[in-house]
């Protein structure tokens, strides 16, 4: 059944109803409900028992239920290597080095960290997160400004790299295409995706500058002036037990007890997409490499304490469970922010407003238009990787069809996803962000919405110039 501009409703309710009331969970409950009110014909009983079968068959997909797990194991290894003094340690070597003693030393420590882990983008936010957010606490940088710089170096680097599991899904959904030579053409559209490169261009020198404006110079000046990291009455993404969690009284603070958990995540990320890939690390599994990496970490993060006599398996073990307790908040929302993109996909959303943006196309315009269109779906729904599943099917005929340039047009599609998922409330990679800086979510949105949205003006600018010189 075709729902029509009925189809877009529920995210739009949920996307405007986390803005206005800052309550994210109802919001996004709202927005479930709403469309399974839809789906069931305006039966209000049967909406409301379609809402909550949604969020149960969340985990009958396997890669939801290994990033659902994989968040809320994330605060296991972040309460054992603080307990470990491995969090203090690093934070004590690093400020030893003179580039951390200032506040854009710490700010470009963070988004040197973030553009040097490129296999996944969570994974970039967490580590860069997990080592950065003391060092802001300390020079008094708004976790606001710390979740920007997370957001900023993650999906914008990830979607402009082909040997990641990004590149290897666009890849795919090029050669399902029948495209020649499809990693040719990906990288052909590397320099042609302006949103990304816009966008980290934007953060390098927000970094070095620290001249911010809009809502983000408000929550600078507040951490600067009052020395509150985070707004009166914000609610962080991570739960107090996990940020306030110490080091253990009189153990020494080794940076080792952090460095090698980090060091097994990331080491392990190419060997899980190595294996779930059967040889090759494109065609590998993301979720389950991800899932593996965490895992690996905390048996060091909880192994090392144990052998150097500073924690017992039973304080391993309740740490670990006091950590995944501090994340069942973002546990929550990855749930509800899943089965809102299921009900979308019910609807039919992504495939009405892509139809109805085909309609709209000409030829010189065909790449903006394509930016706006991803865009809008990936705002809409709060993922990239579903826009470029429906876009990509459209905008390789159409660039074809309407001879525009296919790499032009496959780098609307990719940096117009990144920009809504960017920007959307109910995006994992947004959510995740907010998670690893501790920051409110909504004010995550909020403060970094400007600098994302100077970023897209500029692309669609490009693309328009672009478009008519390669038409």
């Amino acid at each position: 059944m075709d729902y029509g501009w009925l189809s877009v409703l529920p995210p739009i309710l949920a996307i405007a109803l986390a803005i206005a009331t800052r309550q994210v969970y109802i919001s996004l409950f709202i927005g479930i409900f709403v469309g399974w009110v839809i789906l069931s014909g305006w039966n209000i009983l049967a909406g409301l028992a379609g809402s909550i079968e949604s969020m149960v068959m969340v985990f009958q997909n396997p890669g939801n239920t290994r990033v659902i797990l994989f968040c809320a194991l994330i605060g296991a290894l972040i309460t054992l290597t603080q307990r470990s003094g491995g969090v203090n340690g690093f934070v004590e070597w690093v400020r030893g080095r003179n580039f951390a003693h200032t506040r854009r030393g710490a700010a470009g420590l963070s988004g040197i960290i973030g553009f040097s882990i490129f296999i996944e983008s969570s994974i970039c936010c967490l580590i860069s997160g997990a080592v950065s957010r003391p060092l802001f606490e300390r020079l008094k940088i708004s976790r606001e400004k710390l979740a920007y710089i997370l957001d900023s170096t993650s999906a914008p680097k990830c979607v402009l790299i082909p040997l990641n599991a990004w590149g290897a899904f666009v890849i795919g959904l090029l050669e399902s295409e029948r495209v020649e030579a499809p990693l040719q053409v990906f990288v052909q559209s590397i320099p042609l995706n302006f949103y990304a490169i816009l966008v980290i261009l934007m953060v390098a020198y927000f970094i070095i500058t620290f001249r911010d404006f809009g809502p983000m110079k408000k929550a600078e000046d507040r951490a600067r002036l009052t020395g509150k990291t985070i707004a009166d009455g914000a609610v962080p993404m991570v739960s107090e037990e996990i940020t306030s969690v110490q080091p253990r009284e009189g153990v020494p603070n080794r940076a080792i007890n952090l460095i090698l958990p980090v060091l097994a995540m990331i080491v392990m990320m190419p060997v899980g997409l190595y294996v779930t890939g059967e040889g090759q690390i494109t065609a590998g599994t993301g979720s389950t490499a991800v899932l593996w990496s965490v895992l690996v970490a905390i048996v060091l993060a909880g192994g090392l304490p144990f052998a150097q006599g500073i924690l017992r398996f039973r304080e391993v073990f309740d740490l670990s469970l006091k950590g995944i307790g501090g994340l069942m908040p973002l546990a929550i929302i990855m749930i509800l922010a899943f089965s809102i993109g299921d009900t979308t996909r019910e609807l039919g959303t992504g495939v009405f407003v892509a139809s109805v943006a085909e309609g709209l196309l000409s030829p010189g315009l065909v790449a903006a238009i394509i930016f706006l269109a991803s865009a809008f779906i990936a705002f809409s729904t709060g993922t990239s990787w579903g826009v470029f599943a429906i876009m990509v099917p459209i905008a390789v005929p159409t660039a074809l069809i309407m001879d525009a340039s296919l790499p032009l047009c496959l780098a609307a599609v990719l940096g117009g996803g990144v920009f809504g998922d960017h920007v959307s409330p109910i995006s994992d990679t947004t959510l995740v962000s907010s998670m690893a800086a501790a920051s409110d979510h909504i004010d995550h949105v909020r403060t970094q919405l400007p600098y994302a949205m100077i970023a897209a003006a500029g692309a669609v600018l490009l693309y328009v110039i672009f478009g008519m010189i390669m038409h």
